[in-house]
């Protein structure tokens, strides 16, 4: 019986994870889910297991905290977790032959108005020999 409520934990903490991972749940609503589906404990008693502020909790459930990393530590430990570093896999790639459309919205940074540095140099050029032997600048200019 504890065999089937100990394999019924890790399968609920799994998905929670997976919802998590795949971005369908925030950091907040997985923590809520963990706290409530996996322990069943009220706020308060989770808070001081963890060793934190009734109100730190909830903010951080609702999203509305920054906490530290051995904050989030000393959440996740009670359920055997750990916060790490991943490979990030692609969860969708599109069928083969479909191909991204390409914007041809200029790159950011981009300003098309502005000459290459060849373009001036040529510029710079042009104008040296327009200009007449006794120094004076050709009509043009």
């Amino acid at each position: 019986m504890k065999e089937n409520i100990n394999e019924w934990r890790r399968e609920l903490i799994d998905d929670i994870v997976m919802q998590h991972v795949t971005g369908i749940e925030t950091l907040g609503t997985a923590i809520r889910r963990l706290r409530l589906e996996v322990t069943g404990f009220d706020q308060e008693t989770f808070a001081a297991m963890c060793k934190m502020s009734t109100k730190a909790l909830y903010q951080i459930e609702k999203d509305k905290a920054n906490p530290t990393v051995s904050t989030l530590e000393a959440i996740l430990r009670k359920f055997g977790l750990r916060l790490g570093l991943t490979i990030a896999t692609t969860l969708y790639t599109p069928p083969l032959g479909q191909q991204k459309p390409v914007s041809k919205a200029p790159v950011r940074g981009a300003n098309p108005k502005r000459k290459s540095a060849g373009q001036l140099s040529r510029v710079a050029t042009l104008r040296a020999a327009t200009k007449t032997k006794d120094g004076d600048k050709s009509p043009t200019e």
